[in-house]
């Protein structure tokens, strides 16, 4: 078995041929999926393998595509749309709340809409309230949608690949800040099961929970907290609907605590939903009080004064675990590099925007 360091973008590049390889009955579309970009590079190369009658950019008409893709899936294609921005998306919400999520339900099981919409969230360049929205909660909240966020390459291209092979309609939102991280993915087709968890790291001490880029912040602020001797677990959530309460509670069962990272609003966030599971059915199991960090809940500004202190970082979650663990961590948050994102994560990052 073959394995390649590769790109985020690369590794969704690797799903979507593989998918199209196995089921000539998969088609690939949306804005910009024939451009010479390829929506950000994953979609390059595709119209010149499987050609333009299962790979073609489309009018400027959310709901129309939409619209497309359902019935397109009803009438037995496995459908990939992609829109470069989830708030783009929004216009064509009844198509999916009232259509594709329903169908199952409608027709006891008997019809099923194998639709997966790749949605891109997060941050770019110059984009602010209607162009970086993360609003995973909201399509998690509608019975009938699977709803997945990977964080490394590994996993978005074996997600990816069970998302397109799922009966159901999914959601696979990919966060832009992740899209030119690099990982060791795995040659050809594999399966990562859609609602299983991913227990990155463990320790005795908290369980982190996390989905998307916040895993990356919590990878960053473990490294520190390794320095002061607290070993925490952390768990990549992978699927938010359905969320992998099982691996939570294994965790919690050890640790005792929990911190829950969003890369959303608070309000009737996936934190929230995990917080209140925990509260409700499981406080026999806690020794601390559960908490979560996420984003404010007002619109993602657009200028650098505003968004240099909007985003939760390592140094939030270092200075909330020593919180909760009662524990000086003044000293280690001294310590850490001081990054006020605007546009971008860091110096590092190249695109896309």
């Amino acid at each position: 078995m073959k394995i390649n360091n590769i790109t985020f973008v690369e590794a969704i590049n690797s799903a979507l041929q593989i998918s199209m390889e196995i089921d000539n009955k998969v088609i690939c579309y949306g804005l910009g999926a024939t451009d010479p970009k390829g929506i950000f590079g994953t979609t390059i190369g595709l119209e010149e393998k499987f050609g333009k009658e299962r790979v073609f950019d489309t009018p400027t008409s959310e709901n129309a595509m939409t619209g497309i893709g359902i019935g397109a899936a009803i009438a037995g294609y496995k459908t990939i749309m992609t829109h470069q921005r989830l708030d783009f998306f929004l216009l064509a919400m009844d198509q999916l709340v009232n259509g594709a999520a329903k169908m199952h339900y409608m027709f006891d099981g008997q019809l099923t809409v194998p639709i997966t919409i790749r949605l891109i969230i997060g941050r770019g360049w110059g984009q602010g309230p209607t162009h970086s929205q993360n609003l995973q909660s909201w399509f998690a909240h509608i019975p009938g949608l699977k709803v997945v966020m990977p964080s490394t390459p590994s996993d978005a291209k074996g997600l990816l690949l069970s998302s397109i092979f799922d009966p159901d309609p999914v959601l696979f939102l990919e966060h832009r800040w992740l899209h030119n991280s690099i990982g060791e993915v795995r040659d050809g087709d594999y399966r990562i099961p859609l609602g299983k968890a991913n227990l990155i790291t463990k320790g005795n001490d908290l369980t982190i929970v996390s989905m998307s880029y916040m895993t990356v912040e919590a990878l960053i602020a473990q490294k520190y907290l390794e320095k002061i001797g607290i070993a925490i677990d952390i768990i990549d959530l992978r699927s938010v609907k359905p969320i992998d309460f099982s691996c939570i509670i294994n965790s919690l069962r050890v640790t005792g605590k929990i911190l829950v990272l969003d890369t959303g609003v608070s309000t009737c966030s996936i934190a929230s939903e995990i917080v209140s599971q925990i509260a409700i059915y499981h406080s026999n199991l806690l020794d601390r009080p559960p908490s979560r960090i996420t984003m404010p809940d007002v619109p993602e500004p657009t200028s650098y004064g505003l968004t240099k202190d909007f985003y939760p970082r390592a140094n939030h979650i270092v200075e909330r675990v020593c919180e909760m663990l009662k524990i000086d961590g003044s000293k280690l948050i001294d310590e850490m590099p001081v990054i006020s994102p605007h546009d971008v994560p860091g110096d590092w990052f190249k695109g896309p925007f």
